[in-house]
């Protein structure tokens, strides 16, 4: 999943995007409005962590900007301490969730997690994906082949988990690619080689079949 971190304290979004990609998840950071606003409508991304107090448009204003956009993607806002932060006029514009500095990390954790859990349930879906006997359940993080828990690193569930998502689908590899490293990511795109190789050695070989010159697609039959 991609989340994007706009926030103007250069050490603080840095510091929590490197914990971030730690827990799997793909991270942007942008440190002016008008380029977070940019950003949001561009991108594909899953949460958006919005700071309100930001050079070029405060949060509220990128907020409100993306929502009378048609964007829905969930936005955690952020604020310097209690009482800069309206709640309700911050609700009103559309966040979906806020936290005041400082805050724990493990909290600011957890919202994004309840947030991204709680679109990916939107009208009732199960965070347990089974194809087979694979079964993913992206709310907890595990993969099971049959029975037995399989132990994925955070790269490789994310791999896993976006192939899961549109299983019987072919995905390239620059799609992994944006969807899994940020979109500054400068090294090797054969690394996704490597992943997939690493996936079907820990699950099955022929799990995830590859579409010569167009990408990967996860099997959905046993």
């Amino acid at each position: 999943m991609r989340l994007l971190i706009v926030e103007d304290e250069k050490r603080l979004a840095l510091s929590l995007a490197r914990g971030l990609t730690a827990e799997g998840y793909a991270v942007d950071v942008v440190h002016d409005g008008r380029e977070g606003l940019h950003q949001a409508s561009e991108g594909t991304y899953d949460l958006v962590i919005l700071d309100i107090m930001l050079p070029g448009l405060n949060g509220y204003r990128v907020c409100a900007a993306l929502r009378a956009a048609g964007h829905d993607v969930p936005i955690l806002m952020l604020t310097a301490k209690d009482g800069e932060y309206d709640e309700a006029e911050g609700l009103d514009t559309g966040a979906d969730d806020y936290l005041t500095k400082p805050f724990s990390y493990v909290v600011l954790v957890a919202r994004v997690k309840a947030l991204l859990r709680r679109r990916g349930q939107g009208a009732g879906a199960s965070p347990v994906h089974t194809h087979g006997d694979l079964k993913v359940d992206t709310a907890a993080r595990r993969v099971f082949l049959g029975e037995t828990e399989i132990a994925l690193t955070a790269k490789e569930f994310s791999v896993l988990e976006h192939l899961v998502l549109r299983a019987g689908e072919v995905v390239s590899k620059s799609e992994i690619l944006e969807h899994v490293w940020d979109f500054a990511y400068d090294g090797d795109p054969n690394i996704v080689e490597v992943y997939v190789s690493t996936l079907r050695r820990k699950l099955r070989a022929g799990l995830i079949r590859t579409v010569r010159g167009a990408g990967y697609r996860l099997e959905t039959s046993p």
